[in-house]
């Protein structure tokens, strides 16, 4: 079953500001003709930087199978089989670590010792019911 990433609105001010800020200040150097012919390799790292921001932000998604939980941020993905996870924790945001997510009161998914992985489905709820359809002694905290 595939989920989509829910965006909140700290997650998308943050993305789309950043972009119309860039997006912004390129524009009013041109207009003001501030750019010489030599500063033109900036623009390919400027939309390309801008193509990761919106890659990650309309590109994040998860996919439970009997296989594995897959989760995919732009160029960030990754998959964990469902028999290494041993706990979830609801509602937990993180702001360290991987984090293929866009928004926050998510998922943080602990598996193997040590490891963990933050999400945000669109429904937690909806996540949790699914993947203990799949394996069903998986520790819920909150």
């Amino acid at each position: 079953m595939k989920f989509s990433s829910r965006k909140d609105i700290l997650f998308t001010t943050i993305i789309l500001g950043v972009i119309v800020f860039v997006i912004g200040l390129t524009l009013i150097e041109i207009l003001k003709g501030e750019v010489q012919q030599d500063e033109y390799w900036v623009f390919p790292i400027i939309l390309a930087v801008l193509g990761l921001l919106l890659w990650m932000f309309f590109g994040t998604n998860y996919e439970l199978s009997k296989d594995g939980f897959i989760y995919r941020s732009g160029p960030i993905n990754g998959k964990i089989s469902i028999h290494r996870i041993h706990e979830i924790v609801k509602g937990k945001t993180t702001w360290i670590g991987l984090k293929p997510a866009t928004a926050r009161n998510g998922l943080l998914i602990k598996y193997d010792k040590y490891n963990e992985v933050y999400i945000s489905p669109k429904s937690n709820e909806a996540f949790i019911k699914q993947i203990l359809e799949l394996k069903n002694d998986i520790i819920i905290s909150e």
